[in-house]
C-alpha cells in the first residue's frame, strides 16, 4: 500500500496504527493503515444505526461537515441524534489521528441530496431536481416526479414525459421541498 497525500480532501495521510521497537531502537514490527475518511465516517456512524448521507470538507479540509438520516425515525434527525453523532465521531476522529478544526453533524434537510441506489428507491414518487454530467438529448437539467431505479436507470416523470437517465451519468440531485 502506498502513502496518502493530504491534498486529496477525502483521504488522510497513512499512519501507523501500531509497532514496536527492539531495546536498542532498531525497528521490530510496524503496519500501516490507508484509510479513506469516507469509509471511517460511513462505519461510524452505520454502528450508531444512523444512515451516513453525504459528507462535505471545506477547501483545506478544515471543516468536516456530516449529513445523517434515519429512515424509520418519525420525526427526522433531531439535536440528541447530532449529539450522539457528533462525540462518538470526535473520539474516533482523535483515535485514527484525522486533523480538523471543527465538526458539523446535520440532518440532510428538507432538500435532501439523493446519491446511492437506494435513495432512488426510497424516494420514488418524491419530486426531484437532478443534473446530468454529461447532456442528454441537449438537456442536462431535469426536474420531475421520481419513479424509481430499473436495471441502472433512473427514471422520471417530467413535462415531456418519462425519461430514463443513466445512474453512473448523475452529477446532482435533490428533492423538492414540499411546505405544506
Amino acid at each position: 500500500m502506498g502513502v496518502k497525500t493530504r491534498y486529496n480532501p477525502t483521504v488522510f495521510s497513512a499512519r501507523p496504527c501500531g509497532g514496536s521497537y527492539f531495546g536498542d531502537g532498531r525497528f521490530a514490527h510496524f503496519s500501516f493503515v490507508d484509510m479513506d475518511l469516507h469509509e471511517l465516517l460511513d462505519k461510524t456512524v452505520s454502528g450508531l444505526g444512523y444512515e451516513l448521507v453525504d459528507v462535505e470538507q471545506s477547501p483545506r479540509g478544515r471543516v468536516l461537515r456530516v449529513f445523517i438520516d434515519k429512515a424509520d425515525k418519525v420525526g427526522g434527525i433531531d439535536v440528541e441524534d447530532c449529539t450522539l453523532v457528533s462525540n462518538q465521531l470526535s473520539r474516533v476522529l482523535t483515535v485514527e489521528n484525522v486533523d480538523y478544526d471543527r465538526l458539523e453533524i446535520s440532518s440532510p434537510g428538507l432538500d435532501r441530496v439523493l446519491k446511492k441506489q437506494a435513495d432512488f428507491e426510497r424516494f420514488s414518487g418524491s419530486e426531484i431536481n437532478l443534473r446530468l454530467r454529461l447532456p442528454m438529448g441537449g438537456r442536462r437539467n431535469f426536474n420531475g416526479v421520481l419513479l424509481g431505479v430499473q436495471d441502472g436507470k433512473v427514471r422520471l416523470t417530467v413535462d415531456t414525459g418519462e425519461v430514463e437517465l443513466e445512474f453512473g451519468n448523475i452529477d446532482k440531485a435533490r428533492l423538492v421541498p414540499k411546505f405544506d
